[in-house]
């Protein structure tokens, strides 16, 4: 694994995340965005495997559905090929150079 993919991985995870973890599972995986999706998996799972919420009357509460629902946006983005990772083939060009544009519908809108 090379540092931008390090990097890239750190910034998605987090500095808390064990570096030889991420290099034991990017030998195994092969890409980035599989590394960080086991790891959000992983993670998204011992959340669920908790109680979500705790309330001692008049003392504290606490609520972990926030960071369940934040994981489950974050595996949702990154399944949908958001923040490309360093080590993904880039679609955006041609093989001389030539910028790929995609294709838009414009639908008119509806008269008030």
């Amino acid at each position: 694994m090379d540092t931008a993919t390090r990097a890239w991985l750190i910034a998605q995870l987090g500095t808390a995340t064990d570096l030889t973890d991420l290099d034991t599972r990017y030998t195994r995986l092969g890409t980035a965005r599989a590394v960080a999706l086991e790891v959000l998996n992983q993670r998204l799972a011992d959340l669920r495997a908790q109680a979500s919420t705790i309330n001692l009357s008049g003392a504290v509460s606490v609520s972990f559905t926030e960071n369940i629902r934040a994981y489950e946006r974050q595996i949702a983005a990154l399944e949908a090929g958001g923040s490309p990772a360093p080590d993904e083939p880039d679609t955006g060009t041609e093989d001389d150079g030539t910028v790929l544009l995609g294709t838009f519908q414009l639908v008119e809108r509806r008269r008030r």
